[in-house]
């Protein structure tokens, strides 16, 4: 009977622990997505109040957008090339390798350009944001700038917020550009593909809309990768540690919600 209690006892625990951790995943998520929503609403208050800082927003606009540009291009030379050479291997089972370029073209511009820009740009620019600002957290320059009378969420978020806004779409467009160019080079110079048909059904199927819905997309990334970025570096805590663990959560939470709204704007425009 006594071991049988036991038994019950440490079921008893071991099931209290799982719901406690359950309930505490919960907790922390909501805390953090509330914390997110309010940084937000925040920074579109001031976005609206003069005087707008230009300066600092253009560098942001360097900072995520030129500086994003080389890793950005080479990922979409090779996703374009790979998918293409994937494709004719896949078509050319069934005497279909002539629709190749349409795969390659709606592929970028609807969901591998924005998406693979926005998982880039998230783990160059958006750690960069998280670790700058967390270095600004513990050492008390955000603090300075309260007694400066300076607002620190229009003097550092916003510039941010806005470089992301708009640097994201311009990179996809690039990507979207370069990712075609790739698979339309591998085709035809090695897959010997007739490049006028290529060209052809490239665009034959391919509607403005695609275009569009792609670009907001990656407007919504660019929101999400500068809105975390910028919230892990104004909660960071600890010290050194406290800014390696911000850079990570930034990256890794800014890759998830990517992919789920992603799959969420995916449903609601197409």
């Amino acid at each position: 009977m006594k071991i049988k209690e036991k038994l019950t006892s440490t079921d008893q625990k071991g099931k209290r622990s799982i719901l406690e951790d359950i309930g505490r995943f919960f907790y922390t998520f909501l805390s953090e997505a509330g914390e997110i929503f309010i940084l937000l609403c925040q920074a579109f208050f001031w976005l609206f109040r003069a005087p707008l800082k230009w300066k600092i927003t253009l560098k942001q606009m360097g900072e995520v957008g030129v500086n994003s540009v080389p890793v950005t291009l080479i990922t979409a030379t090779f996703t374009g090339m790979v998918l293409a050479l994937q494709s004719y291997i896949g078509f050319k089972r069934f005497n279909a390798e002539t629709m190749v370029g349409t795969v390659v073209a709606l592929s970028m511009v609807r969901e591998l350009g924005p998406v693979l820009t926005g998982l880039i740009v998230a783990g160059r620019a958006g750690s960069e944001m998280a670790a700058e600002l967390g270095t600004m957290k513990v050492t008390e320059q955000i603090d300075a700038l309260y007694t400066l009378a300076v607002d620190p969420i229009h003097y550092l978020i916003v510039p941010r917020i806005l470089a992301g806004i708009i640097m994201l779409p311009v990179l996809t467009i690039l990507a979207d550009f370069i990712g075609i160019a790739g698979g339309y080079l591998l085709s035809i110079k090695v897959l010997k593909a007739n490049p006028v048909i290529y060209m052809r059904r490239t665009f034959d199927h391919m509607e403005l809309s695609d275009i569009y819905i792609g670009l907001l997309k990656s407007s919504c990334f660019g929101l999400i990768i500068s809105t975390v970025g910028c919230h892990k570096g104004l909660s960071t805590e600890g010290g050194a540690e406290g800014v390696g663990k911000a850079t990570t959560g930034a990256v890794v939470l800014s890759s998830m919600l990517i992919l789920i709204s992603d799959y969420i704007l995916t449903a609601l425009l197409f």
